[in-house]
């Protein structure tokens, strides 16, 4: 009771494995394109940075916002506290750690402040807790960018 198929049909299996080669045509899984339709936003495109962070909830036109615009993150990440943003888009970031003195037996507390450029969609306040990470230089002082409020 087979039935003669013609020259154009599949069989189901078949089809079906077409339509999975049709979601992953340029290489890229399901979960992707769903991350990627999730960040759409009111029209505006919002970039996946390749950290696992979700992109902020307000838009920015800036070219040197790593999530509106066209800054590429790379290198070291770290996590501090804003300690100023009186700067125009910058925010100095500070965070403490501990460094052990070998002649003494006893650790020393060191401080390290960096200037991170501040996005206006994410608009990090003094006090707030924040992720920045590495990018190209964008000024004198200035290689990170603020990435995520914590």
């Amino acid at each position: 009771m087979e039935k003669k198929m013609k020259e154009g049909e599949m069989k189901e299996g078949e089809m079906k494995g077409m339509k999975e080669a049709e979601k992953n045509v340029d290489g890229m899984g399901k979960k992707m394109k769903e991350t990627r339709r999730k960040t759409m936003k009111m029209g505006k495109k919002v970039k996946d940075i390749g950290l696992g962070i979700k992109p902020p909830e307000n838009t920015c036109n800036s070219d040197t916002c790593p999530w509106h615009g066209h800054l590429k993150v790379r290198g070291r990440i770290f996590n501090g506290r804003v300690a100023s943003d009186k700067g125009m888009m910058t925010s100095r970031v500070s965070w403490n750690y501990y460094k052990y003195i070998k002649k003494y037996e006893r650790m020393q507390r060191c401080k390290t402040t960096i200037s991170a450029h501040n996005p206006e969609c994410i608009s990090a306040k003094s006090g707030d807790i924040v992720d920045i990470a590495e990018c190209r230089t964008l000024s004198k002082t200035k290689s990170f960018v603020i990435v995520k409020k914590v």
